[in-house]
């Protein structure tokens, strides 16, 4: 036998995402890691499943690295689901429900998908930090001590914990170094996604992320989010801005109900069947 699954992607950041609602399948780090490699397997950024409703929401969302970890939330990956299940029901509107919480998507008037994507977490207990710090700039220093390459990132958590860097240029770092280096520093206890923004307007910023179990992505909805939020606390970007990463441009606005909501587009790219065995022996 066999499990169908679409491939899809928000700007360059792929998925693969598997409905389980009409058959339930045991999904966890085994099949994530199987499925996950891009040589014997589809390869993701992340792994989509989608579960039957339990309660809140229309469906539940569960997220997969590709090196078997869990993620909270995953906004492009989001909005691709959203739009899967908003074409399947002709719906204006759902709500799916992630270990991050309820997301709240809806259909935009030019056909992109928008996701309330909840309150950003600024204390630093619930990014979390290992210690009491301001997270409008941590100390954190990539380089000589006296002469520190980076330093100063802010700490946002929009359903996963965020580090951001703002630098002159976001290209003359090299993040494939840095992002795995900070992404387990000791001061994220449960390790964070790593990005370098350059603000190049106050509703402008370029983007690009390193993503915690990921490695280089070529777009991150939270990561996008979560660098609105941190402009705008420390005065660099006003609350309404574009995000340019390297898959292309989100919009992002942090509202004075202090919610923030994402809108980009969405694709399928191809769909396909998974053989039985990618789920064999699976603990979870």
């Amino acid at each position: 036998m066999s499990v169908a699954f679409f491939k899809m992607n928000g700007l360059g950041n792929d998925f693969v995402v598997v409905d389980t609602r009409a058959r339930k399948l045991k999904i966890g780090a085994v099949a994530a890691k199987r499925i996950g490699d891009r040589h014997r397997g589809v390869g993701f950024d992340q792994l989509l499943v989608i579960e039957p409703a339990s309660g809140a929401g229309d469906a539940v969302l569960r997220i997969w690295n590709p090196d078997g970890s869990k993620a909270e939330a995953c906004g492009n990956g989001t909005r691709c689901v959203a739009d899967l299940l908003l074409k399947e029901t002709g719906k204006a509107s759902l709500s799916l429900l992630t270990d991050g919480g309820l997301l709240h998507c809806r259909r935009t008037d030019d056909g992109r998908v928008t996701v309330d994507m909840g309150e950003p977490k600024l204390d630093w207990q619930d990014i979390p930090i290992a210690e009491r710090m301001d997270t409008r700039t941590l100390d954190i220093k990539v380089g000589p001590i006296d002469a520190p390459v980076l330093f100063g990132p802010s700490a946002v958590n929009m359903g996963n914990p965020h580090c951001i860097f703002f630098v002159e240029n976001a290209e003359a770092h090299d993040l494939k170094k840095i992002g795995p280096m900070i992404e387990y520093h000791p001061l994220f206890p449960e390790r964070a996604n790593i990005s370098l923004a350059q603000v190049k307007s106050k509703n402008e910023i370029r983007l690009r992320v390193w993503e915690r179990g990921a490695g280089m992505t070529l777009a991150c909805g939270s990561a996008a989010c979560a660098t609105t939020v941190a402009a705008a606390r420390r005065k660099l970007a006003d609350r309404k801005v574009r995000i340019v990463l390297d898959g292309g441009p989100l919009d992002i606005e942090w509202r004075d109900d202090n919610h923030v909501l994402m809108t980009g587009p969405t694709e399928l790219n191809f769909t396909g069947e998974l053989a039985d065995s990618y789920f064999a022996d699976d603990a979870s």
